[in-house]
């Protein structure tokens, strides 16, 4: 297994090795990693030295790796969603553990050939690491596993690319920039784009920048609400619900959101009253890791029983909607205004 940071690393020294596996939830980075397998494998002419297999087609992949790239060095093959490399379910399918079988056994007899003709690269959403076919190309090629960057992971490229562009940005707005932002790494490039031609070279990007300027996810917006809930400030609270309905958040999608939120702050409050990990009772992902910060201050805001109420309210209101009590904009001020008071 190579990490994302050491296969970028060997791309830019120019170094493509024959047999690689892709896969995880990282699509921006795992797309990039492809773009830079193509550059460096050359001229692609699809059906002669490029080959795209799928499900469909998968059963004839021995044959594709066998068939000349006439005229051409060498073959490109990717391989993706197949479902060769993943785990199976109940329903096995035969012919593709076939396929699965004869494929890890020919590369393994084969890989001299392999190396002199083929570049293969299978991609999958995730892979089952104990079929023989994943050990073969994890002893002959290379496995890279695109999990989601950790927020030190993402801090540090957002930092390259204002440094490429000569554009400053401290520590302090960095982490605020990803809190308001999200960890997509495809919308935070976007984003810190953005900046970087407001602010120019040799320009600093500063907190308001990033308010006035950039797109905060929804779930940023609902950590403002609750920040408004949490110190009374009534005004505050429904002025942030008023903006998100003007910029054309689903009302439906802002109370699921914010249903979500509290029962993460009431897991937050339960896990530090039995000092329990927060990250584990909150079932984070590796670039969520940073928020157990802002759940333990937020919590703070709140006694158990008021996040109980708030919980049991949302529940009502939704119900409430569902057979046509009332209408969920002003169920949510209610609740809000309720809170506050």
């Amino acid at each position: 297994m190579i990490k994302i940071e050491e296969l970028e690393k060997e791309l830019n020294q120019e170094i493509l090795k024959n047999i690689y596996i892709l896969y995880g939830e990282e699509l921006f980075l795992l797309e990039n990693v492809l773009k830079k397998i193509k550059q460096l494998f050359g001229e692609c002419i699809k059906g002669i030295n490029y080959i795209q297999i799928d499900d469909t087609n998968i059963g004839g992949i021995i044959s594709d790796i066998e068939t000349p790239a006439f005229g051409y060095e060498k073959k490109l093959i990717i391989a993706r969603n197949t479902g060769i490399l993943k785990k199976e379910g109940k329903r096995k399918n035969v012919e593709l553990g076939k396929t699965r079988d004869r494929l890890a056994e020919y590369i393994e007899t084969n890989i001299k050939l392999i190396t002199e003709s083929v570049v293969l690269v299978f991609i999958e959403e995730d892979v089952d690491n104990k079929t023989d076919l994943y050990k073969t190309i994890e002893k002959l090629g290379k496995v890279c596993n695109f999990e989601y960057q950790k927020p030190i992971q993402i801090e540090k490229r957002i930092k390259s690319i204002c440094h490429a562009y000569k554009v400053n940005i401290s520590d302090s707005e960095l982490r605020y920039f990803i809190e308001c932002c999200g960890t997509n790494m495809q919308e935070l490039i976007n984003e810190i784009r953005k900046l970087i031609e407001y602010v120019g070279e040799n320009g600093n990007i500063q907190k308001e920048d990033i308010d006035n300027l950039c797109i905060k996810k929804l779930e940023s917006v609902i950590f403002d609400l609750t920040d408004s809930l949490g110190k009374k400030e009534t005004y505050k609270a429904l002025q942030v619900l008023t903006n998100l309905l003007h910029a054309k958040e689903p009302i439906q999608k802002i109370l699921i959101t914010l249903y979500n939120h509290f029962k993460k702050l009431y897991l937050t409050k339960i896990a530090m009253r039995y000092n329990k990990d927060i990250i584990t009772s909150l079932n984070l992902k590796p670039n969520q890791t940073f928020l157990v910060n802002k759940y333990k201050t937020q919590a703070k805001y709140f006694d158990e029983k008021d996040l109980k109420a708030i919980l049991q309210n949302l529940r009502d209101l939704d119900y409430q909607y569902k057979i046509g009590l009332i209408d969920l904009h002003i169920g949510l001020e209610s609740i809000l205004c309720r809170y506050c008071s």
